[in-house]
């Protein structure tokens, strides 16, 4: 049998497009949703807080939920499983993400809170669920796509350069249009306000320009794989097997049921949530410590978040060394003692001043290392299973999602001001915030990486003995095997 021809150039750029929508909303959406919401429309801080919980249940809940039936719809979407949920997501995301950072249609600066939050709710619910649907689908593009286990490696990390480039984008656009701000005084020059709602508005509608045209370049150069699947659940066997195209034989694959009995199923999760939360949280918070607790320019919420992620993208290219030098396990505790570092620094010196350019190096270095690291520790797990990939990477998405949501929420519900202008408290608040987001879930971090340590990560429980297609009852018929040969 030859040797399956490996992906054009084109083809591997044409698919790393496919991410660089939800990586724009998502940096505008971990970094300023709610200083946008607080200190601009001026929501008091548990509101604020609610409506991120409301998008993260809502992503939570909708991405295992489109794993699973991304993986089990094949036959019935002419368009391609994988790509016909995209495409629903995409649509999505570009129908809802501009009236979330657009002020309600019709209210004013006297209008309740509650009128507000009727408002924005449903388009931060349609806004998740297409981020979830095109996520998931993507990311379960990469084994269909790729021929052999070089081509998945380089399209994660294409897929991660791009997502990289998103964010840089982002921040570069947002510190252009606060730099060139027209009209601004002396004090909207260094504090946030309703003046700035169009900046916000603006850098919206740009984001969601830019991404929908790469989307584009995405469904038209990316080819997805008509495949011929018959999954037959075996009696008396904890694990189907999968039918493939005709002369490949069958192999053991998962159902979404038996990664629940698996045991590193659950530590991989955990280590995954507690990266995400340090993670986002950090990147959710930066902004307000950087105003409220630091009292610096308005300007520098958008270029420390561009140093963070320089850094980050600098120290992704000594990943590979490093892991080939000293495995996963110890890179990814390399990134903890960078996160850790960072926290203490940020505890011992209240006031950093332009010292929060170095610290923001290390903790984009440590938050890009955990990160990369994690999912890769979540590829090791779903191994030869790639049938099942949508809802692994769904499930893994459900706990950093809910668990996010929760913790802003339970940090917003602490918050020593209540009302919308923040009070001389705010000062040491957003500083421990800081300190806590970081260095407490550094800490769950390395205790979930010690079990993983100690308890390898495998698949146990899932043992079946694959028949060759000659002793198989499920051969693919002729018709089958024309439509794939055409």
């Amino acid at each position: 049998m030859e040797e399956p021809a490996s992906l054009q150039v084109c083809q591997k750029l044409s698919y790393a497009f496919g991410h660089f929508l939800n990586d724009l909303c998502a940096s505008m959406w971990f970094t300023y949703f709610l200083i946008y919401f607080h200190s601009i429309l001026g929501f008091n801080s548990f509101n604020a807080g609610l409506l991120l919980l409301v998008g993260q249940i809502a992503d939570g809940i909708c991405t295992p939920l489109v794993g699973y039936e991304s993986d089990h719809r094949a036959s019935s979407l002419p368009y391609g499983r994988r790509k016909s949920w995209h495409l629903v997501g995409t649509l999505s995301v570009i129908l809802s993400f501009p009236f979330i950072f657009n002020p309600c249609i019709g209210c004013t600066e006297n209008t309740p809170q509650w009128v507000g939050l009727i408002y924005f709710i449903p388009f931060i619910i349609i806004f998740q669920f297409g981020w979830a649907a095109s996520q998931i689908s993507h990311l379960s593009l990469i084994p269909d796509l790729a021929k052999n286990a070089h081509e998945k490696v380089e399209l994660t990390a294409l897929r991660y350069a791009f997502t990289v480039l998103a964010n840089i984008s982002v921040y570069a656009v947002a510190w252009l249009l606060l730099h060139f701000q027209p009209g601004k005084t002396g004090h909207e020059e260094t504090h946030l306000g309703r003046q700035d709602i169009p900046i916000f508005r603006t850098l919206s509608l740009i984001v969601i320009g830019v991404g929908a045209l790469f989307s584009l370049l995405f469904h038209i150069g990316t080819k997805e794989k008509q495949r011929f699947e018959y999954l037959v659940e075996a009696e008396n066997e904890d694990c189907i097997q999968e039918q493939a195209t005709l002369p490949i034989s069958p192999k053991s694959v998962m159902l979404w049921k038996h990664w629940l009995l698996e045991p590193s199923f659950y530590q991989v999760a955990i280590l995954y949530m507690c990266t995400r939360l340090i993670v986002n949280l950090s990147q959710t918070y930066i902004a307000v410590y950087l105003t409220n607790s630091l009292h610096l320019p308005k300007n520098y919420i958008a270029t420390i978040p561009l140093v963070m992620y320089v850094s980050g993208f600098i120290s992704s290219f000594l990943m590979k060394p490093v892991n080939t030098w000293i495995g996963r396990n110890l890179t990814y505790f390399v990134g903890l003692l960078a996160i850790s570092a960072f926290a203490a620094w940020v505890a011992l010196d209240p006031d950093l001043g332009v010292a929060v350019y170095g610290a923001a190096i290390i903790l984009g270095s440590g938050s890009a290392t955990i990160l990369v690291t994690s999912l890769s520790m979540t590829a090791d797990l779903i191994g030869p299973h790639s049938v099942s990939a949508a809802f692994v990477y769904g499930a893994m998405s459900f706990t950093d999602k809910v668990a996010n949501g929760l913790a802003v929420v339970a940090i917003q519900s602490m918050h020593p001001c209540h009302t919308e202008v923040c009070c001389p408290a705010c000062t040491p608040f957003y500083h421990w915030v800081m300190v806590t987001v970081t260095g407490a879930f550094a800490v769950v971090s390395a205790l979930a990486l010690s079990s993983i340590m100690i308890w390898p990560i495998k698949v146990q429980f899932c043992k079946v003995s694959v028949p060759s297609i000659q002793e198989s009852s499920w051969a693919i018929n002729s018709e089958d095997v024309d439509a794939v040969n055409a």
